[in-house]
């Protein structure tokens, strides 16, 4: 089954306070940061292309590449299989990037098929690209699939506002968070943009673009 589809802000408000009222430590994140975004995007090559951009580098990093990269209108599949390695290189790609995004171009993935793939079906599928990995494929789901119950326990910036919210000695690692976060179902997608707001407010930066 696909599940619950998070579509508007009203999808967003039902799961804060559902997580609010099983943890009262949501309940006081939520009195700083406010009502939380839905952070829907597009789905398809360029979202996910976007995602493997973002990987291991800062927001704004990712951003000023992903910036470059519509610039130069190298942002569908066929651009970036004809596009030559300096050309990608000059809009801020790194060379172990530029083979993710040529690999993500001749994978021949059926983008609108995965809106109908139960969540689990849609990572494994995105996994088997090389250069998209678990959080690669996690925040596909979460943000362009809308799937309301999915994590990213190896997201540094989750792991850092859960290490300040629950009061933790250092930040969970990537296994526990995920048993951690088994708690927060089926609202876990809802519980990981509470976390980034979170962040924002703890740490006056963002954590996730």
């Amino acid at each position: 089954m696909v599940g619950r589809i998070l579509s508007t802000p009203d999808c967003i408000a039902e799961g804060a306070d559902y997580l609010a009222r099983i943890e009262p430590r949501f309940a006081a994140a939520l009195e700083l940061t406010g009502p939380l975004p839905l952070r829907l995007r597009k789905d398809g090559f360029a979202a996910l292309f976007d995602a493997i951009v973002s990987q291991q580098v800062s927001v704004a990093a990712a951003d000023a590449i992903w910036g470059r990269l519509k610039e130069a209108r190298l942002t569908g599949p066929r651009k970036i299989s004809a596009a030559s390695d300096e050309e990608l290189r000059a809009c801020g790609l790194s060379r172990q990037k530029i083979r993710y995004g040529r690999e993500l171009a001749k994978s021949g993935i059926r983008f609108a098929r995965l809106r109908d793939e139960p969540t689990e079906a849609v990572i494994t599928q995105l996994v088997a690209v090389p250069g998209i990995g678990p959080w690669t494929a996690e925040i596909y789901a979460m943000f362009s699939l809308g799937r309301a119950d999915v994590f990213a326990p190896g997201d540094l910036a989750l792991q850092e506002a859960a290490r300040i919210l629950f009061d933790l000695p250092e930040r969970p690692r990537e296994k526990t968070f995920r048993q951690m976060a088994q708690d927060w179902a089926p609202w876990r997608s809802v519980a990981a943009r509470l976390l980034w707001a979170y962040y924002r407010v703890a740490k006056e930066r963002e954590g996730i673009k």
